[in-house]
């Protein structure tokens, strides 16, 4: 009796081994679909935010956009990318604009600001684009040259 009650437990234990390796197996099988899903989400964003990039740094360069707006715009979209790309010199005049603009007031907070007090935000903000006018523009020809290559351009 013992014998036999050892060859069903052995019995039972395989059918619980090889439950416990299908289960697993589907489990991985979900991680790598997930893995695939999540790099095809990465990749369909930096298509966007290049695409986004491209038609930016363009209007910059033919002056169709506001610089400070764009050089915003494009620091936000590089650090989507890749943060690390804010460090190479010929992007980091994005992150200059960006904390020299800082504390001006935007949307309904710029609303809310008396015609002077705008005013004087406008006047400073036209100051430092003048100040950092030909930096973006070679910055905003550095981001074409970045869509370009891409991906070869990341690394």
């Amino acid at each position: 009796m013992n014998q036999s009650i050892g060859w069903v437990l052995l019995g039972i234990a395989l059918i619980a081994i090889l439950g416990l390796a299908g289960y697993a197996w589907r489990l991985w099988q979900e991680v790598r679909r997930r893995e695939r899903f999540r790099a095809e989400e990465v990749r369909r964003a930096n298509e966007n935010c290049l695409e986004s990039l491209d038609i930016i740094a363009r209007a910059m360069k033919a002056e169709q956009v506001d610089l400070t707006e764009g050089s915003l715009r494009c620091k936000v979209l590089l650090e989507i990318i890749d943060p690390r790309l804010l460090e190479r010199e010929s992007l980091q005049v994005f992150d200059e604009v960006h904390r020299r603009t800082a504390h001006l007031h935007t949307h309904t907070a710029r609303q809310a600001l008396s015609p002077r007090e705008r005013m004087s935000e406008d006047r400073e903000r036209l100051a430092l684009e003048d100040e950092l006018r030909q930096r973006i523009l070679a910055a905003a020809g550095a981001v074409d040259d970045f869509v370009r290559g891409w991906p070869a351009s990341l690394h």
